[in-house]
């Protein structure tokens, strides 16, 4: 028996889907090290805060977009075994968000505005809860909830590359304030 019983065609045709976006997402995560191994390098007042709030947690997403793209690419016996990696997926989401708000209220480096807060906390957690709504709709509402499960993939995926950009663009900024200081 495979995933979703009585549901495999579509999920069958989501298999394209799921592989750009893991294969995406996967690609991202090792730019993400290239990025932190060059941060390493850039003095950055409390820099070790600011990769906990804000670089840390876009790896994380990533990571949930290949997650869910693996979860759902799986020849999971029952659509049971899929709703509960899903909501598994959904609730660690959820839980390490609260950590990242917190993280993100207790750094000292850059004050957070409006975008930061909607990019970095509330647009996830959005995201999360949809996937541990989707779950138990996978019986009923299959169509349904198939196309929650992908526009939550998706929406990890953009997220992480919103957060990564801004991330790369905030560092340039700085080290750009630093170079500018030691030559005058």
């Amino acid at each position: 028996m495979n995933v979703l019983a009585g549901a495999i065609l579509p999920l069958t045709a989501w298999q394209s889907f799921y592989s750009i976006v893991g294969a995406s997402a996967g690609a991202l995560i090792g730019l993400q090290f290239v990025v932190i191994a060059l941060v390493a390098g850039v003095h950055i007042k409390g820099k070790e805060e600011g990769i906990a709030a804000f670089l840390s947690p876009t790896v994380v997403h990533f990571a949930g977009a290949l997650a869910v793209s693996a979860i759902m690419s799986a020849p999971w016996p029952s659509e049971t075994a899929v709703a509960v990696a899903i909501a598994v997926c959904g609730l660690f989401g959820l839980a390490y968000d609260i950590v990242v708000f917190k993280r993100t209220r207790r750094q000292k480096a850059y004050e957070p505005v409006l975008e930061d807060w909607l990019w970095h906390a509330i647009f996830p957690s959005v995201i999360y809860a949809a996937l541990l709504v989707a779950a138990p709709l996978a019986r009923s509402e299959t169509e349904l909830a198939l196309f929650i499960v992908a526009g939550g993939s998706l929406g990890l995926l953009f997220v992480g590359i919103r957060n990564a950009w801004d991330t790369v663009i905030y560092l340039v900024i700085v080290q750009m304030g630093e170079d500018e200081g030691k030559s005058q």
